[in-house]
């Protein structure tokens, strides 16, 4: 009779994906959804349970979390998490945080990030009335096909940001450079990497 019940089952822990991305809740959301497609179709008892945005004292993203929710916690499936986040987009320095674990941290993420900055106060008129920077995130995401897209961006007061994320930040640079210098709303922009 007292074997009717079994052994009683662990409860599901959860641990956190700190991405070194800078990503809107938005295009936070998207990871997010493609990841709990990608657990579910595989069966893996693997999901989202939240998420959140890090932000600068000037509301710049400064990087992004995901909480997760594995029902049967060992290294396998924590090698799932990193290899399915990894696929999709961790940047380096990037790392899985198990509270479970004393608040363990395991680094992974390859790719590497560009950060494009456009000047929205010191060109001349003529420039912000002809110009879009919708058309500069269209054609940084062409030009870097096959070695990195735009993931996000950020619209700040004197400045808009453009995040794009490959597998390598000087193939990326250079791949737009040309168009950067050609395109008058790139004028006085500036570069930065960011992973």
């Amino acid at each position: 009779m007292f074997g009717l019940f079994g052994k009683k089952k662990a409860a599901p822990v959860r641990v956190m994906a700190v991405l070194n991305a800078r990503l809107q809740p938005l295009d936070r959301g998207e990871i997010e959804d493609a990841f709990d497609t990608a657990m579910s179709e595989q069966g893996f008892g693997i999901r989202t349970v939240g998420g959140g945005t890090l932000l600068e004292a000037n509301g710049e993203v400064s990087q992004c979390d995901i909480e997760i929710e594995i029902d049967d916690f060992s290294d396998k499936a924590v090698d799932t998490v990193k290899g399915v986040l990894g696929a999709m987009l961790a940047p380096r320095g990037s790392h899985l945080l198990l509270p479970s674990q004393n608040n363990q941290r395991i680094a992974f993420g390859t790719h590497e990030g560009l950060a494009l900055y456009l000047n929205g106060t010191d060109l001349p008129d003529e420039v912000y009335r002809a110009c879009d920077s919708n058309h500069v995130y269209a054609e940084c995401q062409r030009l870097l096909e096959g070695v990195g897209h735009v993931a996000s961006h950020w619209q700040g007061p004197t400045e808009t940001a453009l995040y794009m994320y490959g597998r390598n930040f000087e193939e990326m640079r250079q791949r737009v450079g040309s168009f950067l210098q050609a395109y008058p709303l790139c004028a006085r922009c500036r570069i930065e990497q960011i992973a």
